[in-house]
C-alpha cells in the first residue's frame, strides 16, 4: 500500500498506462488474428486490406513502447511474407 503522495500518484499513473497498453496490445493481436484467419480461409484480398490497416497500428504499439520496435518489424515482416507466399502459390 502506498504511504506517500508520490507513491499514490505513481500507482494512479501505472493503472492508466496499464489500461492503455493492454488496449493497444489486445487490438494489435486482434488485427493479426484476423489476418491469419483470412489467409487460412484463402481470402487474400481481405488479408491484404487488413494488413494495410494493421501495419500502422503495430507501428503505433512500438512507438508507445508497448512492444519493442524490432518486434513490430518482425511481426509486420512475417505477416507480409505469409501473404506474399500464399499469393504466389
Amino acid at each position: 500500500m502506498a504511504n506517500h503522495k508520490s507513491a499514490e500518484k505513481r500507482n494512479r499513473q501505472n493503472k492508466i498506462r496499464n489500461a492503455r497498453n493492454t488496449h493497444i496490445r489486445s487490438t494489435m493481436r486482434s488485427y493479426i488474428k484476423k489476418i491469419r484467419i483470412a489467409i487460412a480461409e484463402g481470402d487474400m484480398d481481405s488479408a491484404k486490406t487488413l494488413l494495410e490497416k494493421a501495419i500502422p497500428y503495430i507501428d503505433k504499439a512500438a512507438t508507445k513502447g508497448v512492444i519493442h520496435k524490432a518486434t513490430a518489424s518482425r511481426k509486420i515482416s512475417r505477416l507480409a511474407k505469409l501473404i506474399n507466399t500464399e499469393v504466389t502459390e
